[in-house]
Parts: structure tokens; sequence; C-alpha cells
């Protein structure tokens, strides 16, 4: 007989809609439009916010308009969607630098981009469309001819020209919107790149730059000029070799991550790309928010959907930790760990922790160091089928921190006894996980075979549809052929914890609606108990799927006659079907994202009270 049906306790977020966003400029409403919000407002940030130049500067709305024709004095024809000035007097013969953010592509940009230039006294011009850009310098010749100069990078407001390329560490700015910044060099490589022609062999590419990158910060004394640079008239050949060189230092420091024989074969002009792009930049002091969100930008296409996969966006991460609520001593495992975004947030999590305790108890930096150390080696754990993921989740925690010795390349779903020896060794192994936090593959052309693997679930068995409204669901001794990895992922999960484990996990919301899986939910409320239910908006995936999903928390102890389901559901996830986020300006001018997760969080997590 079936157990009665538990409260249920519903939060339902108000609706929210906005169209209008302020000029970050200027002040002034404006449409929210793709090309607005991708490229204007992105670049007059980073103008501000890391090259220096004060918004006084800067002209915006109403828009500065060029000469149509040399000898026109009087009207003005071309508007410019970004003026920078070298006064705040912003006059004609003081324009340093255009930018043009309308969405065409390369080759119409630069025309119209040196017409502009042609037009007006600025030396300097940008083209840029929100996912490629173009630096250009109109250098002027004695016999009144120009020629046109790719700049590798902008001046900042206190650099010339000539300085681009020289700055030291402690000159190095922290990015204000890193994953525009690599958004925008991961589609000039898939566009430009001579020689390579899939997502991953580009992946693998800005993956082995990054560590670069990352090293030099690193490795470098404040006052010291980085090797990671590139100059106005530095030869694209002399960049390459300095790159190349700082190469062979990341694979010695990192030998687990990078094989001794690795390469980098990106051709020398895309390399100068790539490092004019970021030499201007402290990666190493971005949130590793932004770190996750920008590394995702670079590995996403090589990966997306192949077999269900798809990266699981931050402010969905961090609600289902939030709700867990690891502590730093308690053993954390995602068997589906995928570039690793639940392992990087966990780590971020139980160290905010540390650091809390760390104030309380007055340690002393160095053991504050050592326990944030101890809890990344010993305590988080990852598997992945996928070689390059497991390899990205290691650069990922590397960057970050550490933990990357935790991750092992296997096929969760198999047999434990069939594992390596190294991840057996490394006690990963059924009923030893306080925490399973997961968002596994899903979708309806992938399958499970085998009667090896199978036969380690319940789930894999046949179950008989009940044949009238009193009836429920009966197992078989019969296995199904194969089997949807979602629902062997929810059952190997459970396996994983230990009694009084909990267990947060995304999953396809027809699990609970559709009549055939009656199953699978009779099983979880008969063995566990439910303790929250989040529905997330369809936009959650999208643009990469239009699957409708929900988090599933549960703790693995047998559950009550009758007990409450904390439940809740998200209209609005922080962006819309195109991945753009959705904002809009309240009534006092403010700019708010409308994002419903981190207020279910807010209502949520004191109702769970796992450690009360």
């Amino acid at each position: 007989m079936s157990k009665p049906a538990p409260e249920i306790h519903t939060d339902k977020l108000p609706d929210q809609v906005g169209e209008h966003l302020a000029d970050y400029v200027s002040g002034r409403s404006f449409r929210a439009t793709p090309e607005e919000v991708e490229a204007v407002q992105v670049f007059s940030r980073r103008l501000v916010e890391e090259l220096g130049y004060p918004k006084e500067v800067i002209q915006t709305r109403p828009q500065f308009r060029v000469r149509m024709r040399p000898s026109d004095v009087v009207t003005r024809g071309y508007p410019i969607d970004i003026a920078v000035f070298r006064s705040e007097k912003k006059l004609e013969d003081d324009v340093y630098i255009v930018v043009e953010c309308k969405r065409k592509s390369r080759v119409d940009g630069e025309k119209q981009l040196k017409l502009y230039l042609q037009m007006c006294s600025a030396p300097i011009g940008v083209w840029f469309n929100g996912e490629d850009h173009l630096y250009l310098h109109k250098r002027l010749l004695r016999d009144g001819s120009v020629e046109w100069i790719t700049l590798p990078t902008l001046p900042r407001r206190d650099q010339d020209l000539a300085d681009i390329g020289s700055v030291t560490r402690e000159q190095l700015v922290p990015p204000a919107n890193l994953k525009s910044v690599f958004r925008d060099i991961r589609n000039h490589l898939a566009g430009n790149t001579v020689g390579i022609t899939t997502d991953q062999r580009l992946a693998q590419e800005i993956m082995s730059l990054l560590f670069c990158k990352i090293f030099d910060e690193l490795d470098a004394a404040p006052t010291a000029q980085m090797r990671w640079r590139a100059k106005v008239d530095e030869p694209e050949d002399k960049v390459a070799d300095r790159i190349h060189a700082l190469f062979k230092s990341v694979k010695a420091e990192y030998p687990d991550v990078f094989e001794p024989d690795e390469k980098i074969t990106l051709d020398s002009k895309s390399l100068r790309y790539v490092v004019g792009e970021l030499q201007n930049y402290l990666i190493t002091v971005a949130s590793r928010d932004a770190i996750g969100e920008a590394f995702e930008v670079f590995i996403g296409p090589a990966v997306r959907g192949e077999e269900g996969q798809f990266f699981t966006p931050r402010n969905v991460v961090q609600l289902m930790v939030g709700l867990l609520d690891p502590a730093p001593t308690e053993r954390v495992i995602d068997p589906a760990c995928g570039s690793g975004g639940f392992l990087i947030v966990t780590l971020e999590h139980i160290w905010a922790k540390l650091d809390e305790e760390g104030r309380a108890k007055k340690w002393p930096a160095a053991r504050l160091d050592s326990k944030k150390r101890d809890a990344a080696t010993h305590f988080i754990r990852g598997l992945d089928k996928d070689s390059f993921l497991t390899k990205v989740t290691k650069a990922y925690m590397a960057i970050v921190g550490d933990g990357r010795g935790g991750i092992f390349c296997e096929d969760s779903l198999e047999e434990p006894k069939n594992w390596r020896a190294g991840t057996r060794a490394s006690n990963i192994a059924l009923a030893q996980f306080d925490v399973v936090l997961t968002n596994p593959p899903f979708g309806s052309k992938i399958k499970v075979a085998g009667a090896h693997k199978l036969g380690q679930y319940q789930l894999a068995r046949k179950w008989k549809k009940p044949k009238r409204s009193s009836d429920d669901w009966a197992v078989s001794a019969e296995f199904r052929k194969d089997e949807s990895p979602q629902i062997l992922f929810i059952e190997r999960c459970t396996q994983l914890l230990k009694p009084g484990g909990r267990l947060g996990i995304v999953l396809p919301e027809s699990i609970f609606g559709m009549p055939k899986y009656g199953y699978v939910v009779k099983w979880l409320l008969d063995n566990f108990v439910l303790r929250a239910f989040v529905s997330l908006p369809e936009e959650v995936f999208q643009p990469s799927t239009h699957a409708k999903t929900c988090i599933v928390i549960l703790e693995n102890r047998r559950p009550p006659d009758d007990y409450d389901i904390e439940m809740a559901i998200a209209d609005w996830c922080g962006h819309d079907s195109r991945g753009n986020p959705t904002l809009r300006v309240d009534d006092a001018g403010k700019e708010e994202l409308l994002d419903d997760l981190p207020k279910i969080a807010e209502r949520v997590h004191p109702r769970l009270s796992w450690r009360s």
C-alpha cells in the first residue's frame, strides 16, 4: 500500500519583466537589443573598468558623428557607437578612439572602421560585435598615405601606443568581463585559425594557452616584465617563440595535466591575437565564478550535446551546493563531473567555512592554507568517462587552487571493481561519501547496455505497471536490455552515499511527470527521504537544449510515514533562451538581474537543517 503523500511547501516567485536598460556611460535609457547588450555596453565597461578611461572622456549618447566627406565642416553623417576623447572637452580634433559595434562580418567591419578613421582625427579604431574584434591603428606617413596596423590590444589611459606589451605584473588589471573576452577569443580562433578544424582540438589549444597565462602571472615578480606579451611592431614569430618556451615550463609544473610531448600548434598570427587580448589582465585575481563561466566558453562547443553533456549554469550549481551545505571534513563526489563546476563551487563553499573558522579561532595563515589544501586533497573527488573533460577538470582545479589529484577518468556506471587501481586507491567506492552533487548526462538517444552493468541496478529491472488505480508498481526479476543513463545515475548516486548522506541531482522533470517513470518515483519515495524539489525554467540549459529540468535533494535514510518536502518553482534563471542576461531597470533606475535561484536558496536552505 502506498504511503501517504508528504505535505508540500511551495514557493512560487513573482513574474518580472524588463525591456529597457540604463546606458553604462551616459545613464540614458535604451532598448536592450543584442547589439547594445552584448557589444556596446560590454565594451563601454571594458574601456572604463579595465583600460582606465573615465566616463567623462567617453561619448555614447548622444552619439558622436564623423564627417561624411573630409571637406564637410558643417553636417555630420556617420554615428559612432562609442567615441573616446583625449579630454573632457570632447572636441572633434581630440577624438582618440572610435568604436563601431554593428553586428557585421569581420571583413565588412574592417571596411567600415577604416572609413570612419579616414573621416576623423582618431588614430585608433575598434570593431567589436560581441563575438570578435579588430583593433586598428591609423599611422600617417610622410607622403600623406596611411599605413594600417593591427594592434594586439588597446593602450590604457596612462599608456602610449609604444607602451603596449611592456607592462609588469603589478600593472596588470582584473578583468571586468572575462567571459566576454574569452568568447571573443574563441570565436575569432574558430573562424580564423589555420590547421585546426574541430572544437575539441581548439579547446585543447586554448586550455594550454590559458595555463601559460596563469603560470606566467604566478611565476613573475611584481616588477618583472611578463613573458606573456605582444608589442605593436613585434614579429608574430617572436611572440610565438616566447609562448612555446613558456609552455615547456607549464608542462614541467603540471605533469599530471599535460603529456611531455604535447605542443601548442596554433599558428603565430593566432597566438599573437590571444596574447594581445589577454596581456593587460591579471586572470588569477578573477573570481572563481568568472573563471568558470569563461572556461566553459572555451570548452563548451567541444562537448555540448554529444552524449547528453550540457554544462550546468553557475547559479544552479551554487543553489545546489548551498542547499547540500557540505562541511570541510565531509567527503564529496561528482560522478559525472564534466568540467568540474560542482567541485569548484564546493571547494569555494568549504573554503569559506574554513575562513570563518580561522577568523574565529585566530589561525595563522599557514594553518588556514594547510586546512584548505587538506580539504581539497582528501575530501573532493570527481569521475567522468570523457578523458578530455577529466583533463579540463584537473586544469580548472589547478587554476583555482588544488584538488586535481582526486579527478579520475572512469565510467561511473561500471562495476566499481572494474575501475582502475588508482581510482580505487583514492577511496572511491560505494557507500563512502557524505555528499553527492551531479548533473548526469541525459537524453533519449543515449543508452546504457550490457548485463554486467545493468545487473547492478534495481532501476534497470523491468517493472510491472499497475492496471488499477489501487495497485502499485511491482519490480520483476528480469532486466531490461538497455536503460537511459539518467535513470541509472539516480541509483548509482544513492549507492555512493553513506547512510545519512545526501544527494543533489539535476534531472529531466519528465521523470516526475510522465506515467511511464512512475516506478522511479516509487523507488525513490520508498527508499529515501525526498527533502526538496526545485522546478527550473526551460531556459536553464538553452540555447544548448530545451529539456525542462528540476533539482532533487534527498537523504539516504528510510522515510518516515509522513514528512514535509520543500518545493520551489523558479520562473527566472538569469538568462533567456539565447543565453543573454535577463536584465531590467527597476523604478529607482537600478539595473537588476532576473534570477529566482538565489531567492530560493535563501528560503529553502534554513528549512533543511542538515546539522541541527
